[in-house]
């Protein structure tokens, strides 16, 4: 089989990411053996490429927006056959037993494990995937639709929770990438009013397709005071920006695992009138089965962008660059 793999982590991606040979693996107990259907490039595998991410596994394979079929079920494993549809995403493993797991909140595991950082994850033909956290996947859509469901909807679908959105609110979402345009449609469907900031005229133009009641640039003031809003770009000079867009009692949830330095606030016109900032830190399972419950229940309209596995280095300079609309998706 061939894998992309990360060899020297750096801003030159072409140079950092190498396809090559590979053995493929085999599943240990508990885990499945899984053929790539289709793998989406999040702005996390960038990160990890270039190195904003430190190395957590030399030479790893990235890529967490995992969909393929069982091949071959490891000891122990049951609930899977051969040729079922699984996805996978990027929480890969919890030690189960610390005091976040036993509350529910698996996501601040200290021993937490990651698809595509701790282990070799999906820009390559085949992937093994951890059976206790791969996931069923719903009907209606195609490989390359449900990939970007499995990072960018979770991790959009936790953010828009976190930022505590009551029923009918004002909700500002600035960027409008992979994550954002599916978290839209969660809040629109139940019954939001949007406004979305972005710099991509070709994105704002999408947000308003998909039912937005407004999209600006992501430093213009909304045209109305917002009761929550969600940062998905990895900007921190846009912290004080949706702050000030906020109305008394917001709350602001950052939802990148990275983000550029935030610079100083002013805690009377940024935070005053108990605003509130929260972080958003990877995923639970939970949040990933009822996202999922979600997109079965509600169409989501995933706008793809299709590349050939063997391009996995343009489509991750491409979205490096600005220049994807929705998700990039590699298929192989």
């Amino acid at each position: 089989m061939f894998g992309w793999q990360v060899k020297e982590p750096g801003p030159d991606i072409r140079r950092a990411l190498i396809r090559v040979p590979m053995v493929v693996p085999r599943p240990a107990p508990g885990e499945l053996l899984v053929a790539v259907d289709a793998c989406g490039v999040c702005r996390t595998d960038l990160h990890v490429v270039t190195g904003e991410l430190p190395v957590h596994r030399p030479r790893v394979v990235p890529g967490h927006e995992i969909v393929g079929h069982v091949l071959e079920s490891g000891d122990g494993v049951t609930g899977f056959r051969a040729g079922d549809r699984v996805g996978a995403a990027w929480l890969r493993g919890t030690d189960g037993t610390c005091r976040f797991c036993r509350a529910g909140a698996e996501n601040l595991c200290p021993e937490s494990r990651y698809t595509g950082w701790d282990a070799d994850g999906g820009y390559a033909d085949f992937t093994t995937v951890p059976a206790d956290f791969a996931y069923g996947l719903p009907d209606g859509y195609s490989d390359a639709e449900l990939a970007p469901l499995l990072c960018a909807g979770i991790i959009g679908y936790r953010a828009l929770r976190r930022a505590d959105l009551p029923p009918g609110g004002r909700l500002g979402i600035y960027g409008f990438g992979a994550s954002a345009h599916l978290t839209a449609q969660v809040a629109i469907a139940e019954g939001a009013r949007v406004h979305v900031f972005t710099r991509s005229e070709q994105a704002r133009k999408l947000a308003l397709e998909l039912g937005a009641v407004s999209a600006g640039d992501a430093y213009d003031e909304p045209p109305e005071p917002l009761e929550s809003a969600v940062l998905f770009a990895p900007v921190g000079d846009l912290v004080p920006v949706a702050l000030r867009g906020l109305d008394r009692g917001g709350t602001l949830a950052i939802a990148g695992i990275y983000l550029s330095d935030i610079p100083a606030l002013n805690y009377e016109r940024d935070l005053f009138q108990e605003r509130t900032v929260r972080s958003v830190t990877a995923n639970t399972r939970q949040d990933g089965r009822d996202l999922l419950a979600f997109a079965a229940s509600h169409r989501l309209q995933v706008a793809v962008t299709p590349y050939p596995m063997n391009r996995a280095a343009d489509a991750l300079a491409d979205l490096a660059a600005g220049r994807v609309t929705g998700a990039a998706v590699l298929l192989p």
